[in-house]
Order: structure tokens, then sequence, then C-alpha cells
């Protein structure tokens, strides 16, 4: 219970700052915002969230991360549902904050009327949405790039053979590492990287007003930020393994997990 409620409050922090700079730009017709708010924020999100819940969880906050943990580094299999749940929850509630912050401001924006997409379209403040010529196809591998990059990043961040920084500074790379694939991966598809991000908030605009076309929208998108992040998570993960893990030295053998401790 300690680690779920971690993962639920860390989760919820993260959709919270993350989904607010989305809502205070698209509100604003970027007049208090724009990309590159979108992307620092967004980092500094993931640094604060990370801070507030990785002393007891370790700070997963994201299935693909927790999957990727389980298949690699010995995760028990165990908690993962209770994890997954806990992260979904907390991006549920996350989005419901940033809504209750900005309903005035996007009833102003789209006239009351709750859109998915177009011109007033709000349903992409708070789950994502590919470009106009992005295909299913295109938007699964730009998940399963940004996502690998991440799990990559987590895994070599954690690694006590390795380089990697103090373990107090280990949330501030994590977050550097979001803003990078944000600014350099973000156009095609809004680099949800994390299955709970996406979903969580998108169940909650189907039940706040914006209904089932958030789920058949752009030839029914809902499934590519869910699945392609956890194929992503894994193979950044085992590519990490295979490059630089399975090198070390055979006389150190122990690997901190990312953050800290998997358990």
């Amino acid at each position: 219970m300690r680690e779920a409620l971690a993962e639920f409050l860390g989760t919820a922090l993260l959709l919270t700052f993350g989904l607010g700079v989305v809502a205070q730009t698209v509100t604003s017709a970027n007049a208090a915002g724009s990309p590159l708010a979108i992307h620092l924020c967004w980092g500094l999100a993931v640094i604060l969230a990370v801070y507030a819940s990785a002393g007891v969880s370790g700070a997963h906050l994201n299935p693909a991360v927790t999957l990727a943990l389980a298949v690699r580094r010995g995760f028990p299999w165990s908690k993962v549902p209770v994890y997954l749940v806990a992260q979904v929850l907390g991006a549920f509630v996350g989005a419901a904050v940033v809504y209750l912050t900005y309903r005035e401001a996007i009833a102003a924006f789209d006239g009351g009327v709750r859109q998915v997409l177009g011109a007033q379209g709000t349903a992409g403040i708070f789950a994502t949405y590919p470009a106009s010529y992005t295909t299913l196809l295109g938007g699964f591998i730009d998940q399963v790039v940004g996502t690998a990059l991440l799990v990559a990043m987590v895994f070599a961040i954690g690694d006590e053979r390795n380089a990697p920084p103090a373990a107090s500074l280990a949330p501030v790379f994590v977050g550097l590492t979001v803003m990078a694939i944000g600014m350099g991966f973000g156009v095609n598809a809004g680099y949800a990287i994390n299955p709970a991000r996406d979903f969580g908030p998108r169940l909650f605009t189907a039940v706040a007003g914006w209904g089932g076309g958030v789920f058949t929208a752009a030839n029914g998108w809902w499934w590519v930020p869910i699945i392609g992040p956890c194929v992503g998570g894994v193979l950044g993960g085992t590519v990490y393994d295979m490059c630089i893990r399975a090198h070390h030295p055979a006389e150190t053998t122990r690997v901190a997990a990312p953050i800290r401790r998997v358990e």
C-alpha cells in the first residue's frame, strides 16, 4: 500500500504539472505558453514527481518502466498490477485537477462545447493525438522509439557500474531525458511514452464531457500510446543491457535499479 500510494501521488503530480502547461498554452492560444514551455515543464514535472515518490516506490510513474523493470531487473511480477492501477488512477486524478482549475478557460476557448479535434478541440490538453500525417503504424513506431530512449536512459542513470550521476541527482537526469525526447520526438504524436499518462486522462475526458470520441478519433488512436510504450520500454532496456550491462567486468556484479531499489 505504501508503494501504491507513492506511485499514485507521484503520477498525479506528474500529470498535474504536465497537463497544466498544456492547458495554459492551448486555452491562451499560445499567448501564455509555447511548445518550448511544454517540453520544459514536462521535464520539470518528472523531476518533481520523482523526488516526491522515489524513496518509497522507486518512482516508476509509468507502466512501461514498471514492465521493463519486471522483465529486465527482477521487479516482482506480483507488484506489477498494483503499480499499474496506481499509476492510471494517479493520472486520472491529475487530469481532473487540471480540468477543475482550467474549466472556465476551456469553456471560454471552445464556447462550452467539448470537441476532441479541430480548431477548438481541447481533448488534446489531456491525452495525446497524432498529427494529421501520422498513421497508426507511424505513431506506433514513434512511441516505441521514444519510450525505448527513455528506458535505456533510466537504466543507464541507475547503473552503478557505468558512470551514473549521484543518486540525489538521478531525478534531474530522468527529467532532462524527457525534455530531450519531447524536443526531438514530440511533433508526431505528443510523446506520451507512458501508458498511464495517456490512458488515465483519456478516461477522464470520456466521462467529463468529450464522450466516446476520445477513443474513436484518429482512426482509433487510443491504443497506440498504451501498446507502443510497453514494447519500447522492454526494447530499450534490452538494448541497454546487451550493449552495456552484459559487458561490465565480471568481478563487479551489483546493479542499482533506476533511482533506487526495485522493491
